[in-house]
């Protein structure tokens, strides 16, 4: 996973190291504490947090693993819609900035972490945000951190996507349709 880096000098932690290590974090980093390297456990370094990924390493019980291993297996995985999103997101305290007060049309897709069709349709939101760079902003409200919103605008089922413009709702597309549904509700408002 890591090689802990002590007075300069480069130690492989062992797959049971991770098993029985500790991981401490803060606002803006984190800190590994290791047992078993001089006795009580051993700080070893900050480490960067990063929202929404979780670093997983594959190894047999008693393996050394390490940056210049060639047998570790390791992956990187996002855990977080925002992260790897080419849609922005919006809550409760951006809502009224980033759609009502928007120049240009807005489109928002209404999802929760725990529904199958939202995951179905964010691959098509995100390639409607490449598509329509400038012209249309796309972004994603999760219902169960803003529900406020989508009680406000009636969202009764998951995915809906509303399109406002100049601060109006002007079409709604409830359920996980494709992309060419959501390419004519929205080219209807491009350039007004």
């Amino acid at each position: 996973m890591v090689a802990m880096l002590e007075t300069g000098v480069a130690t492989p932690i062992t797959a049971s190291m991770v098993r029985s290590s500790v991981l401490t974090a803060s606002a803006s980093r984190a800190s590994l504490l290791l047992p078993g390297l001089g006795g009580k456990g051993k700080q070893v370094g900050m480490l960067p947090v990063c929202s929404g990924l979780r670093m997983s390493v594959k190894a047999r019980p008693g393996s050394r693993v390490g940056f210049s291993s060639p047998r570790r297996s390791s992956r990187i995985v996002s855990e977080s819609q925002e992260t790897v999103t080419g849609a922005g997101v919006v809550n409760e305290a951006t809502w009224d900035t980033l759609v009502l007060k928007s120049d240009i049309p807005v489109l928002v897709d209404f999802w929760a972490p725990w529904c199958g069709p939202c995951r179905m349709i964010a691959p098509l939101i995100d390639e409607l945000a490449s598509i329509y760079v400038g012209q249309v902003r796309c972004l994603k409200l999760n219902t169960d951190e803003s529900p406020g919103i989508a009680t406000k605008y009636g969202i009764r089922s998951i995915p809906t996507v509303m399109i406002f413009n100049r601060g109006e709702k002007k079409d709604t597309v409830i359920g996980a349709v494709g992309k060419s549904t959501l390419k004519t509700a929205l080219e209807k408002y491009i350039g007004w």
